[in-house]
């Protein structure tokens, strides 16, 4: 993923410094530069690509980063023992067939939008990248190939709708997990044309906005003109390179970003401010319920794809990892502090959506890299557990109120209907209308299929 921090210059591999093209601004607020998000729809111009989903459909991927205990949230085990049921109850929602437990009441409310899948497991290393890796991008990355996060699947394939990009991850890209390696939130081999346009910034802040989205208040009309005409920033060392393909493509690229930074639907959809303080109130003034308030705005602006990270590390922050000690979290943090602002900012989500008449178009995914050993640990929390966790499903085509396989007694391992990572993705693609037979150019141009062979969508939720 691409960053630009500070004034200096960024090179791209032209050996011509960014700063000549798109010195409208630093970019450093952004995660990806605003020229190398309009490259798709400029390649896919090109090529006469027609766009081959659901162009009515969009996706919300709200990621739990540091993992839910399973046992604690949406698959109680209350007849287990103690040291594995935890140390909350199951409550009642307004489905009969579901249960889940009672640091959720305003989700309760709601279990008839929202489905659950409660035998997902996985048989890679018990760490945070490889579930993050599997479960945004359907694969672990293995023989240094980083598959595409599905957002940057949906980038490639669809281009985007208006001037915002197709595919935003808010507040910013996940951060150290203890792995060291890859989490899978970027365009992997499709290149960084494709990958998403990262926020950067916390919603909840009292002075949040996107200012690389407006040129600086001193570049004065008639510098912003010749910044807009590509021949005029172009020096005397790289003449010849205006007459070839790839500069043409870089003067497409900046007009469609000059689009996006000066285009008052873009603005609009990243300004809180024109919501009621009510409305705010009621996704929680925390950075979790601004993230998915802006989220809705997002996709009510146009944009396809929307990643809301939870939290952005597991490390001195209270988060799901419960561990139980520090640096980690223990049961009770996550029962006063994170399950609340979860709760809210969901079921805000859900009921806005809903009333929006967005919800039949959109589809809501939460999803985490695994869940939480069955017994406690001596320090009084969970540890990582790839075996068995829970993920939900909203909207987008998904039948709400329905369980998807189960778990055995102590919620260890599936004991119904296992389902995998590829399955978890390949539903995302099913919801977005995209053919799971479609291939993409993986590297070195080889064909590289969507989803594995064999792979399909959870179909029950359909």
């Amino acid at each position: 993923m691409l960053r630009i921090t500070g004034q200096g210059a960024t090179r791209t591999c032209d050996g011509l410094t960014r700063r000549d093209f798109l010195q409208v601004g630093t970019l450093g607020a952004v995660g990806l530069s605003l020229a190398d998000v309009a490259r798709a729809e400029t390649q896919a111009k090109k090529l006469g690509l027609k766009k081959p989903g659901n162009d009515k459909r969009s996706c919300i991927m709200i990621f739990n980063l540091g993992a839910p205990s399973q046992i604690d949230t949406w698959d109680m085990k209350p007849d287990a023992p103690a040291e594995i049921r935890g140390p909350f109850k199951p409550i009642n929602t307004n489905n009969p067939d579901i249960q889940i437990s009672e640091i959720f009441p305003q989700m309760a409310k709601l279990a008839d939008k929202f489905s659950l899948v409660r035998s997902c497991y996985h048989t890679a290393a018990a760490v945070h990248d490889t579930g993050h890796q599997m479960m945004q991008t359907g694969r672990l990355f293995t023989g240094g190939i980083n598959t595409p996060h599905a957002g940057c699947v949906t980038s490639y394939l669809m281009g985007r709708r208006t001037d915002l990009p197709a595919h935003v991850i808010i507040p910013e890209p996940m951060g150290r997990t203890g792995g060291n390696l890859p989490h899978g939130q970027d365009a992997g081999f499709l290149g960084k044309a494709h990958d998403p346009f990262a926020l950067m910034a916390d919603p909840s802040q009292p002075n949040f906005k996107v200012p690389d989205l407006l040129p600086p208040a001193d570049l004065g009309e008639a510098r912003l003109d010749r910044r807009r005409r590509l021949r005029s920033v172009v020096d005397d060392t790289v003449k010849n390179f205006e007459a070839t393909a790839d500069a043409q493509l870089l003067d497409a690229n900046f007009e469609s970003a000059f689009r996006l930074m000066t285009s008052t639907q873009a603005r609009e959809a990243f300004d809180l401010g024109k919501e009621s303080q009510k409305t705010r109130e009621r996704y929680g003034l925390n950075r979790f319920g601004q993230s998915c308030l802006l989220a809705r705005r997002l996709i009510e602006a146009g944009v396809r794809f929307v990643t809301v990270n939870t939290f952005i590390t597991v490390f001195d922050e209270i988060t799901w990892d419960i561990h139980g000690s520090k640096p980690f979290t223990s049961i009770e943090g996550m029962r006063d502090i994170v399950a609340p602002a979860y709760d809210q900012g969901y079921s805000a989500l859900l009921e806005d959506l809903v009333q929006r008449g967005l919800l039949d178009d959109t589809l809501v995914c939460n999803l985490a890299e695994f869940g939480r050993t069955p017994r406690v640990n001596p320090a009084g929390g969970r540890d990582h557990w790839p075996q068995c966790w829970t993920v939900k499903f909203a909207g987008g085509g998904v039948q709400g109120g329905r369980v998807v396989g189960r778990s055995d007694a102590i919620g260890g391992v599936p004991a119904e209907r296992p389902v995998d990572p590829g399955e978890i993705v390949a539903t995302i693609y099913k919801s977005l209308g995209f053919d799971l037979e479609t291939h993409l150019p993986g590297p070195q141009g080889r064909p590289f299929a969507l989803v594995d062979f064999g792979k399909h969508e959870i179909k029950e939720l359909f």
